[in-house]
């Protein structure tokens, strides 16, 4: 590899970022929402409390969760539901819900909790005052959720490939918050530190609700009172999120939103400026450049899908991802000033759009100390 001298690095342009084929091929990165609030809780040593847990044998009734952050309190109400065989989709399109939720401002009393047990279940029908910063309703996976306790129940934890052709046990068909229904407006937290960046409030919701959904299983399957039966496993509890039934929501946003997705946009492509912009790649940044791109790798040999174009994309993707990792392997590519740099303008030239966007994402991740103050101003 030859190398090279004081390159002009500039931010890709609007025109070339900006366009469906490679918004659509665009990767998470280190600035994602929920990327940001994990590292917060970490970072805070957030502790969550799950303080009442009363459900019926079958799954049915309430549960409550209680965020601790260092200022204040947040929780999470849980509302499980019997509705008939006929009536369950985890489509966007369901009238009635497996489980409802509302993410509390502060500790709920018993008079909140009966309040809400009222209206939570209507979702939108429902009345809600600004001690609610979010609502949300999720159905269980039709495909998945029964089929996980059969397993649990037999003592046998489910298989893997299993789990992966789903990817969740419970499906949201809505998260809503600022202000929508009567909820709490977002200016009147905008300035916490916690819920300050773009979604964090929702973001919290998922992450408890996704905690809802394990607790839910393990309780069902230990009611049996079969003696075989198992908690579902850490292992396999990792490989499983929450589904999310429509991003139609998406589109009027990005039209009614342009300042906020330039900044977005903007954050992504300064960090990836700042990365492509290092004279010297060290050992242990290379290091852990190699070690996401193997589990970025893997993560993409694990996709299964039926469409037969998004089929061969991945295909050209797995393959240019050989190619990638051959090319960081060269024993002369520490030696080259400005690696970054001409790592990404080799994929640009020669790998497919789907490689270069995970190479932006990758870019990032051996950069903390770079990337997360940059999260920081979306």
């Amino acid at each position: 590899m030859a190398s090279q001298s004081s390159p002009e690095i500039n931010m890709r342009p609007p025109q070339e970022v900006m366009r469906l084929n490679r918004l659509g091929a665009a990767f998470p990165t280190r600035l994602s929402f929920m990327r940001r609030l994990v590292r917060l809780m970490k970072r805070e040593k957030w502790k969550i409390e799950r303080k009442k847990f009363n459900l019926d044998k079958n799954g049915y009734g309430r549960a409550l969760y209680v965020v601790k952050t260092p200022e204040r309190s947040y929780s999470l109400i849980c509302f499980s539901h019997f509705i008939k065989p006929e009536s369950r989709t985890d489509r966007v399109i369901a009238k009635e819900w497996d489980a409802t939720f509302a993410l509390f401002d502060g500790i709920p009393e018993k008079h909140d909790i009966e309040r809400l047990s009222k209206n939570v279940p209507k979702q939108e029908s429902g009345r809600y005052q600004n001690t609610e910063l979010v609502i949300s309703r999720a159905n269980k996976s039709v495909r998945l959720f029964e089929k996980v306790i059969n397993k649990l129940c037999k003592g046998v934890q489910p298989d893997p490939d299993m789990i992966n052709s789903v990817g969740y046990l419970m499906r949201t068909t809505a998260v809503y918050a600022n202000g929508k229904f009567g909820l709490c407006d977002r200016f009147k937290y905008a300035d916490r530190l916690e819920l300050s960046q773009p979604f964090q409030v929702e973001m919290l919701s998922v992450y408890l609700i996704r905690l809802f959904t394990f607790d839910l299983v393990d309780h069902i399957v230990f009611s049996s009172n079969n003696k075989k039966s198992v908690k579902l496993d850490r292992s396999i509890k990792r490989h499983l999120g929450i589904g999310n039934a429509t991003g139609l929501g998406m589109a009027p946003f990005l039209i009614s939103h342009p300042i906020l997705i330039h900044n977005w946009f903007h954050a992504r492509e300064v960090s990836l400026c700042k990365i492509r912009s290092l004279e010297c790649v060290s050992n242990i940044h290379l290091g852990i450049f190699k070690k996401v791109l193997n589990k970025a790798s893997q993560h993409v040999r694990e996709w299964s899908v039926d469409d037969e174009k998004q089929s061969n994309l991945i295909s050209v993707l797995l393959k240019d991802l050989n190619t990638l990792s051959e090319w960081v392997e060269d024993k002369d590519f520490l030696k080259v000033k400005y690696a970054w740099n001409m790592l990404y303008l080799k994929t640009k030239n020669n790998l497919s759009v789907e490689c270069q966007e995970l190479l932006v994402s990758l870019l990032l991740e051996p950069y903390p100390e770079v990337i997360d103050k940059i999260s920081e101003s979306l």
